[in-house]
């Protein structure tokens, strides 16, 4: 059973991360998402679960308006070939959630460390950064550093590479 927003709060207040969480409607795409930016300040988020021939699943998030070309990520982050998206079905085994709530919180749903998480350095030089609290109905707003504790809290090793053009 997938992780809660409650329970990933929680795992964040037990690491000592401070985290702040603005409730708000359902947003499934950046463009939907672009009305918040006025009340949520720092980075905000863009994530691509993706996959290749191997069945090797990574996760990259990027700055929302970020450019991502995905014929030539998968030779960045390690991928065995090009890459693909990863089916709405797999993202919820190993993340835990739905398309339109993808992010990187979603790691840890996934206790056997499937996903390789990627972090842009771009998006990791701002001070705050925002994702999705395994759900599309919220944004929690995380220090950049801390979103690295949390990963590596879960059994992960973020990569923080430049994957954007």
């Amino acid at each position: 059973m997938p992780k809660s927003p409650e329970a990933l709060f929680a795992f964040l207040d037990s690491l000592g991360i401070a985290h702040q969480t603005l409730r708000h409607q359902a947003v499934f795409t950046v463009a939907e998402s672009v009305a918040l930016r006025d009340a949520i300040p720092g980075g905000h988020t863009k994530n691509l679960f993706l996959k290749d021939k191997k069945d090797n699943y990574f996760l990259l998030t990027v700055e929302e308006n970020a450019v991502v070309d995905l014929k030539t990520v998968h030779t960045l982050v390690g991928g065995a070939s090009k890459f693909s998206f990863g089916k709405p079905e797999a993202l919820m085994e190993f993340l835990g959630v739905i398309p339109g709530s993808v992010t990187a919180f979603g790691v840890i749903n996934d206790v056997n460390q499937r996903v390789t998480l990627v972090l842009d350095a771009d998006l990791m030089r701002e001070d705050i950064v925002n994702c999705h609290p395994l759900t599309n109905e919220a944004t929690t707003s995380i220090a950049s550093a801390d979103l690295i504790r949390f990963a590596e809290a879960t059994g992960h090793r973020p990569l923080v590479l430049k994957v954007t053009a």
